[in-house]
């Protein structure tokens, strides 16, 4: 089965209190582009990813979320002078901090520092139809033939009636097999 495979930028997700530390009192996310989950969006805002080594600037992705979280590669991890742990979203307990700044202060938050894993987000229709389940782990076929094709092991799918079709790797992976924007992948089991 054919899957949209999809680079996603090193990026951050905010409470509502942290973006008001940041922003201002009464701040919210403008949104500067949809994504391609259902109700998710790139925002014109960006803040400063400070860490012992090193910072980098990067976008928000709306909307708010309960916890604030950091997602980078493993290249951008290691200019942060950061141990990020390779997880799922949302699977904070026992990952590293950082700094925040944005334009009306700081945040300091004692976790939340992510690699991504990379996933294949499913609706409970499309899973059914491409015969996997939630929490699955498959691999993926990516590139051309003769250049840098490469399979991805360890792809985990997650299930959601709030998901959209898609594969979500990070800048290093994308990197690795050269590919150029949105590309499709091929589900092995």
């Amino acid at each position: 089965m054919k899957i949209m495979v999809e680079t996603s930028a090193r990026h951050l997700h905010v409470t509502d209190a942290d973006l008001e530390k940041l922003f201002g009192k009464g701040a919210v996310l403008s949104n500067k582009k949809d994504l391609s989950q259902p109700g998710q969006f790139a925002t014109n805002e960006k803040v400063e990813v400070i860490g012992p080594k090193g910072s980098l600037v990067m976008s928000i992705l709306g909307p708010t979320r309960p916890e604030t979280q950091v997602e980078v590669a493993l290249t951008d991890a290691r200019k942060l002078g950061i141990a990020a742990p390779i997880r799922e979203s949302g699977d904070l307990e026992g990952t590293p901090g950082c700094t925040l700044r944005g334009p009306a202060g700081e945040v300091v938050i004692e976790k939340g520092v992510i690699a991504a894993k990379r996933h294949i987000h499913f609706n409970v229709e499309e899973a059914a139809e491409a015969g996997v389940v939630d929490k699955q782990i498959v691999s993926v076929k990516v590139g051309k033939e003769g250049e840098r094709s490469v399979i991805f092991g360890d792809v985990v799918v997650r299930v959601s009636p709030k998901y959209a079709a898609a594969m979500h790797i990070d800048t290093d992976e994308s990197n690795a097999a050269a590919l150029g924007g949105t590309v499709d992948g091929e589900i092995l089991k």
